[in-house]
């Protein structure tokens, strides 16, 4: 039966022609509203996938930037991230971050309702913020590669998908979050202009980097030498494979785009094509951007230290990905020019701040802080500088308070939307600080969290997954031979190695037999 039928009989036969144009209106709007609700349904899960790939680059990224005898060990933790994001988030996640939000005035500081996905709950919506937060847990994995214990790892993820990020995403994303742009109410009338995660994903996660590789420790031989002397020079120990970093860097570039211009789906706004259009374009130029000012005045600094140019490709790489955290934030609401600006002084920025890290001996093994921290900052703050009235129209409908150069421009000092923006950067960082400080703090004390010693010293593919005595071998005189002599000597040599001040030269007989491959006089 068709709609012009239908409407007849509900209408008593058509006497009223206008309750029957009326009944055939309402029908129409409500098919085109159904067929809407489900186009944008696959299009969130479309983008979603395209977040949860993003896996597979940091997975690519993080194996290429650790050595042979780690490699294994770090893609399982890779995939813990998304175990542990899943089962976290699913659980509590979820409900924490946007249980029972709705459009009243009413501001939470957590969720409340959802847990166990219990309740009416858009199954497209969850998955798409699955990912996300399964992208802020994996973005961890590279700072603490190397050198950190299983069981730590995936006691963290869980912790930081299940309760520390869902309440940032509540604060910025939620309806009733105290910051959110999305709220009835907005704070100081426009919220927060965090489009795809600036703040929310790569603070988050860039704040929980930095606490834990400041607790953690660096890796054996970065900073100090097998007495424990401070190097004059820090050592740079570089990954087994550039082609995987390159590949993972292409691949979290295209993840990229269901990250930033996927957001738009959620806006309440009629045309969210044309602002996912935009915000493609912004991410595109902002990551080239990224990628251009990092490798070329890389190559110039070392010109004027050396007098010789030399390119750079991590450089080129981390520069693309700081591009495009720096973007994520103002993706929408940013004028093209705009967007090449952010991207270019992003890659400064990660020139910098890799730079403060080696001078704090700070060890990140893929450079993640500068990368994801510092420009995730930079993200927020350029939001609230740079976003235009024509973008704050087009995404959140109201541009009463734009970027406050455009402000400056209409002759007007109007701060609102950046003092809203270094708020929200106070918070993130105050709020991880206080959680996860506590328990990296707390696993430490365990002795759960730093692998040891001698575990590092072979690699924890090894310890933990199990390897042929003849790659043991290898890697045990491999890295003898870089850390150089450690044995013999004196008895305070002797004492200080029985301490654990110094690398031992001989690893302990255990019942695995004798190593084969080693000389004699090493069994």
């Amino acid at each position: 039966m068709g709609t012009f039928e239908k409407c007849l009989i509900q209408t008593g036969g058509g006497d009223n022609l206008e309750q029957v144009l009326q009944c055939i209106s309402d029908s129409v709007e409500t098919c085109d509203s159904v067929k809407d609700d489900i186009y944008k349904s696959w299009l969130l899960v479309i983008c979603g996938s395209l977040i949860f790939f993003m896996q597979v680059g940091f997975a690519m990224l993080c194996a290429g930037c650790v050595r042979k005898k780690n490699v294994q060990n770090t893609m399982l933790k890779n995939l813990l991230d998304a175990c542990g994001a899943a089962v976290a988030f699913y659980t509590v996640g979820f409900a924490f971050a946007f249980g029972g939000q709705n459009n009243t005035h009413d501001v939470t500081f957590i969720g409340s309702q959802n847990f166990f996905l219990m309740g009416d709950v858009n199954m497209a919506f969850w998955f798409f913020q699955f990912a996300f937060s399964a992208t802020a847990v994996t973005i961890v994995a590279g700072t603490l590669a190397e050198r950190c214990q299983m069981a730590a790892y995936l006691c963290y993820s869980v912790f930081l998908t299940g309760f520390v990020y869902p309440v940032v995403a509540h604060a910025i994303w939620s309806r009733n979050g105290f910051l959110s742009a999305f709220a009835a109410d907005p704070y100081r009338g426009v919220g927060v202009v965090d489009f795809a995660g600036s703040g929310v994903v790569h603070i988050t996660a860039g704040c929980t980097s930095l606490i834990s590789t400041y607790i953690l420790g660096a890796r054996k031989g970065r900073f100090h030498d097998n007495r424990g002397r401070l190097l004059p020079v820090p050592r740079t120990i570089p990954g087994h494979s550039i082609a995987l970093q390159l590949m993972g860097t292409f691949v979290l570039w295209f993840g990229w785009y269901g990250f930033n211009p996927g957001s738009a789906l959620l806006l309440r706004v009629a045309d969210t094509g044309r602002v996912g259009a935009r915000a493609a374009v912004n991410t595109s130029l902002s990551a080239a951007a990224g990628a251009c000012s990092a490798l070329f005045t890389n190559m110039f600094l070392k010109e004027r230290r050396t007098g010789e140019y030399k390119f750079d490709l991590p450089s080129a790489m981390n520069g693309a990905l700081s591009g495009l955290v720096a973007v994520t934030a103002s993706c929408g609401t940013i004028e093209n020019w705009a967007a090449f600006v952010v991207g270019g002084i992003a890659g400064l920025l990660y020139l910098a701040g890799s730079a403060t890290l080696v001078k704090f001996r700070l060890d990140d093994a893929v450079d993640a802080i500068p990368v994801h921290l510092a420009n995730g900052i930079w993200g927020m703050i350029a939001s609230g500088l740079f976003s235009s009235p024509h973008g704050m129209m087009e995404a959140f409908n109201q541009d009463d308070h734009v970027g406050w150069f455009y402000s400056l421009g209409q002759g007007s000092l109007d701060g609102t939307l950046i003092g809203n923006q270094i708020l929200a950067i106070c918070f993130v960082f105050g709020w991880v600080t206080c959680t996860m400080l506590p328990f990296f703090l707390w696993l430490n004390y365990m002795g759960w969290f730093r692998a040891d010693s001698l575990d590092e010293l072979v690699g924890l593919d090894l310890s933990y997954m199990g390897m042929a005595q003849t790659q043991l071998a290898k890697n045990v005189t491999e890295d003898l031979s870089e850390v150089g002599s450690v044995g013999g000597g004196s008895h305070k040599e002797r004492q200080d190695n029985e301490k654990g001040d110094i690398l031992p030269r001989n690893p302990p007989q255990s019942n695995m037999g004798p190593v084969e491959g080693l000389p004699d006089d090493e069994q």
